[in-house]
């Protein structure tokens, strides 16, 4: 068979035009396409380390928490969060309850993350996709999928990350698992114990270490209300 003739004459040019243009919109709009933006790429080469430190059993407990730990603290702005989750009760703290709470903190969030993060233990992050808040302020949604290929019950846990940029270096300030944002769970428990308690700052950072000793020797949280 004789192959038929390309499209000459008025409408032949406007015609390959007009297509070229269309398959240019349909490669930009591709998914396979869409640059990684800069909160995505630190998410997926930072956070799977966190996973990777508490999946190593090779090594003694505590030295396992400690560079967790390092981990941790390098990745978030462990103060910045502690801030926020003292809520209103800053504004009346003095400068040295402030720090002794920022410290009990610090202790208090690296247990909380272990802990959470360790019943997931075996599974890896796959960053899925990031919006933007505002700017340098993206949520980063990632799910834990099982490496090995097994089949999970019910749909992957959703894991987020808000990351901030706007001192020119990313930084996780809050993380959600299964829809739960940790720092805005603490603000709102911190405040409601300091509520029930009189409104004692140092009532509420002997209730952290209280936690974080529970959650190190591997007892459940209890509530801090």
């Amino acid at each position: 068979m004789i192959a038929s003739p390309p499209f000459r004459g008025f409408f032949g040019r406007p015609l390959a035009a007009l297509v070229a243009f269309m398959l240019a919109l349909a490669l930009l709009g591709a998914p396979a396409a869409r640059a990684q933006t800069g909160a995505e790429n630190y998410v997926r080469e930072n956070v799977q380390r966190g996973l990777t430190i508490l999946n190593n059993h090779s090594i003694p407990d505590a030295e396992r928490r400690a560079e967790f730990r390092d981990f941790l603290t390098g990745l978030t702005d462990i103060r910045r969060i502690a801030l926020f989750t003292l809520g209103a009760a800053r504004r009346t703290a003095t400068p040295q309850q402030t720090e002794q709470f920022v410290d009990a903190f610090r202790d208090y969030a690296v247990a909380v993350y272990e802990s959470r993060l360790s019943a997931y233990s075996g599974q890896t992050l796959k960053v899925t996709g990031a919006t933007e808040r505002a700017p340098n302020d993206d949520v980063v949604t990632t799910v834990l999928v099982d490496p090995a290929g097994h089949a999970s019950q019910g749909d992957p846990i959703e894991v987020d990350f808000r990351v901030l940029s706007d001192n020119g270096k990313p930084v996780v300030i809050d993380a959600s698992i299964a829809g739960v944002w940790l720092a805005l769970e603490e603000r709102d428990q911190f405040t409601a114990f300091l509520q029930e308690n009189r409104d004692s700052l140092p009532a509420l950072i002997s209730h952290l270490q209280a936690l974080t000793q529970r959650l190190r020797s591997g007892g459940p949280k209890t509530p801090t209300r």
